[in-house]
């Protein structure tokens, strides 16, 4: 039993459209990991399936975007909106653990994540991948989609792979471990702002 009830269904809607995307996000904080994603990017889309499973948060999401130029706009701005998701069905964050960190293996690769919502931005990645992409999805595109998600949501999150070899399995294993970290962060423990400052 917690000692705070949100005032307000944990949801959000975004939209958000430029030259290079056109993005429509949904989603419930307060899900089971249901979830319908489309983002032109085969392999982005089997992370973020992997992603709201875990968190068990509820996400639909459709990007229609300029692939035939490069998967970079379509991940960036998957990320960005995404962020903006999170932080809008946030609100206030009254009641919310704040932090949440966790270990995630996968068979011979071992990730970690420790983030904080606290309301600033930063992102330090540490993984190294031996493959330049993964089914069209470059790579180079983890840590950068995780770098405009934090800046989106102006949270602190700090990934890295451990251990491992098998590039699928250390991508995987730092979705699955921001997953869990988050889940744990958005919970509601208590009342109040998880701050002394009083605001988040």
């Amino acid at each position: 039993m917690t000692s705070f009830s949100p005032e307000r269904p944990r949801t959000a809607h975004v939209e958000r459209a430029t030259s290079e995307t056109d993005i429509t996000l949904d989603l419930n904080l307060d899900g089971t990991g249901i979830h319908e994603i489309d983002t032109g990017v085969a392999f982005l889309d089997h992370m973020l399936s992997n992603f709201s499973r875990h968190a068990r948060i509820d996400l639909t999401l459709s990007c229609k975007g300029d692939i035939e130029v490069d998967d970079h706009h379509s991940a960036e701005d998957t990320a960005i909106v995404l962020g903006d998701g999170l932080k809008q069905a946030l609100g206030s964050k009254e009641g919310i653990e704040r932090y949440g960190w966790s270990l995630i293996p996968m068979d011979e690769t071992l990730a970690r994540c420790a983030l904080d919502l606290g309301g600033r931005s930063y992102c330090a990645f540490r993984a190294e991948f031996s493959r330049p992409s993964v089914n069209g999805f470059a790579t180079e595109m983890v840590e950068h989609f995780f770098l405009s998600l934090a800046h989106s949501l102006q949270a602190n999150i700090h990934l890295a792979v451990l251990d491992g070899t098998n590039t699928h399995h250390k991508i995987e294993a730092l979705f699955k471990a921001f997953a869990y970290a988050l889940r744990q962060a958005v919970s509601i423990t208590g009342s109040g702002i998880a701050s002394t400052k009083g605001v988040m």
